[in-house]
Order: structure tokens, then sequence, then C-alpha cells
């Protein structure tokens, strides 16, 4: 678990809410949004799994990256901007936030708490690469935080994650 600094700790607590939206709208419970140096929100993703129609590639990380693409957010401001991601981003999120140009990730639930929410079997469990595993391979040096807050981050997960959860 780590501790984060105020502002980060605020923008943590901003992906929980969001996925907290996500929920409510029939989509899973992730969410992302992506934050420049200068405090200045680039983008926001919700996960669109379930009633978003988005399908199996519909992260909220996946969404926030396809926003700043279609931005055409300068990479340099990318490489000082910083993902906050509600759950710990999969490694297909982690390999977009690289190939995005994102510099930071700060995540709430880990990957096995995120497992143990929903009661994973090996056939639902997905790919075992640690999103600091697929960062550290990367060419570019990004930073990852994390986890963090799991106790909160753990609310919008409370309850949803039963047979037949999209």
């Amino acid at each position: 678990m780590t501790d984060l600094p105020g502002p980060d700790a605020a923008r943590l607590r901003r992906a929980f809410a969001l996925a907290g939206v996500a929920r409510a709208r029939g989509d899973r419970p992730f969410a992302a949004l992506v934050v420049a140096e200068d405090g200045t929100t680039l983008a926001e993703g919700l996960s669109t799994q379930g009633a978003g129609g988005g399908g199996t590639l519909a992260h909220s990380e996946m969404n926030a990256c396809s926003a700043l693409v279609a931005a055409a957010i300068p990479r340099a401001r990318l490489r000082r901007a910083t993902i906050y991601s509600s759950g710990e981003p999969c490694a297909m999120c982690a390999a977009a936030i690289f190939y995005t140009g994102i510099g930071r990730v700060v995540y709430g639930l880990s990957a096995a708490a995120i497992l143990h929410l929903r009661n994973a079997q090996p056939h639902t469990a997905g790919l075992s690469l640690s999103c600091r595993a697929v960062l550290d391979s990367a060419a570019e040096r990004v930073e990852v935080v994390g986890p963090c807050l799991e106790a909160e981050g753990a609310e919008p997960h409370r309850g949803y994650w039963v047979a037949g959860a999209p």
C-alpha cells in the first residue's frame, strides 16, 4: 500500500467516483483520468464494458488513451502527465499507456484485489503480467505508483461481481 500526496489522492478518488458512474450506467466499475503536470484534466475514461456496448477492449484506460490520441495532445506533454486508474491497469492497458506516451501511472486496487472481488477463475482471470512488469520492460521509463487507497477503491465493486455481471 502506498501513501499519496494530497493532489494524487484527490485525483485517484475522482477515478473511484467515476468508476461508480460507470457502474450506475450498467458498465463495469472502472475509470481512469489523465492529468497534465499543470493539473489540467486531459481525458477521462470510463469502462464501457456492459451497457456501453464497448466489448472486451473497452477498458477505462483504453478509452482514456483513445481520447488523448483523438485530441492530438503532444507526446512531450503526455510524458509529464499521470493516468489515475481506479484499478491496476491490465497488461493491454499498460501497453496502451506506454504507447500513448503517458509518463506516470497511479492506481487504486491491485490486480490481486480485483481478482478476489471478482471471484475470478483461471478461465476468467486474464493475463498474469502486472502493470509494473509490463511498464518496467518499456523503452522509456514509466513511473508506477500503487496500489493506493484500496479500501476506498473497492467500494464501487461491492456487490457488483455476481453471476451474470458483464
